[in-house]
């Protein structure tokens, strides 16, 4: 029977394999098919004309394409490493004019290039717009989310395969989606402790070299099996992260608080520790003693135990303001005594 500790995790979910990425595509097109909510910038009506010539349809030269059924876009996408030709990929599009709505509309033929300028794909089909934008002739008008954004799920077909570089000089990169000293320490061991021997080894504390086998058929039989493998997460540091627009506060489950007394406006804090001695061991063991009192006498003690998320809770109970329990938490900080990094965002 496998049995699983509720902190553990797969290196699959710990890490990326370097090599393995969406890449970035993008392209400028057209979508037709309006119902009078298109854009009538300048740029529009000379992408119109261009699609025009090149479908050998000429216009005179002082003749206006002006169509309110007609909006430019931009058409983005992301392709995946090792992706095959005629592979479908979603694409979202969006107006760069001042189109007022994309729905009902199609994306006509659009060439999505990569940061190489190479065009990887074509994009075209009917577009999905969750949003609504609709007027009145009195004024009157209502929106429901963005009307000028669409997407076109498989809206886009892969015309030349990316292959990704899995591996280089006989190796596998492995990077730590957080790194981490203890993290990498953990995975290094769980690899080598699979194959037997010294496969892996860290660089840094964020990446890991793994030798790959000799045979390309193996290799992807040996990365499932690593991903698949199980890691014991190590405690992630102290930290407290406190929103103090909304008053959201964040606590990791290692931050402690010292010894300290604080006094801000009608509220005090105190956090106390009482050694006591076990009768069987001889052993020393720490009683953390906290209390939180208002004007009014209030007064919040715990037995054992100075966790700051108790504080915290109290002065929830206290309905203290944000900025007051932002106030006090710096001032923990700033003596010393909070046990944690302090992010305020």
């Amino acid at each position: 029977m496998l049995s699983v500790l509720t902190n553990s995790t797969t290196i699959g979910d710990l890490v990326s394999i370097d090599g393995i990425r969406n890449n970035q595509l993008t392209g400028v097109g057209l979508v037709v098919g309006l119902d009078g909510t298109g854009d009538k910038s300048l740029f529009t009506q000379e992408t119109l004309r261009t699609y025009l010539l090149n479908n050998d349809i000429r216009l005179p030269d002082n003749m206006r394409v002006n169509s309110k059924n007609v909006a430019a876009v931009t058409v983005t996408a992301d392709l995946p490493s090792f992706a095959s030709v005629g592979q479908g990929i979603d694409v979202t599009v969006s107006s760069i004019g001042d189109a007022k709505s994309l729905r009902g509309g199609t994306l006509i033929m659009t060439p999505l290039k990569g940061a190489d300028e190479q065009v990887y794909a074509l994009a075209q089909g009917n577009l999905i717009v969750g949003g609504l934008d609709e007027s009145g002739a009195d004024g009157s008008s209502i929106s429901i989310n963005i009307s000028s954004v669409g997407r076109i799920p498989s809206g886009a077909t892969v015309e030349v395969p990316f292959q990704g570089d899995l591996v280089r000089d006989g190796m596998i990169t492995l990077n730590l989606k957080r790194p981490s000293f203890a993290l990498s320490q953990k995975v290094r061991s769980a690899i080598n402790t699979e194959f037997g021997y010294p496969v892996a080894h860290s660089t840094n504390h964020s990446t890991l070299k793994v030798r790959a086998p000799d045979q390309q058929s193996q290799i992807v039989d040996f990365v499932g099996k690593i991903q698949s493998l199980w890691v014991e997460e190590p405690k992630d540091e102290a930290k407290v992260t406190v929103n103090s627009r909304t008053g959201t506060v964040i606590i990791t489950e290692t931050v402690m608080v010292s010894p300290v007394a604080i006094t801000h406006g009608g509220i005090t804090l105190e956090v106390e520790e009482n050694p006591e001695v076990g009768l069987l061991n001889d052993e020393v063991e720490q009683d953390s003693e906290v209390e939180v009192s208002e004007e009014k006498n209030r007064i919040y003690a715990f037995d054992k135990g100075a966790n700051l998320k108790d504080i915290v809770n109290s002065f929830n109970e206290m309905g203290l303001a944000p900025s007051d329990l932002v106030a006090i938490l710096e001032a923990l900080k700033s003596s010393g005594s909070l046990k944690a990094d302090l992010v305020i965002i």
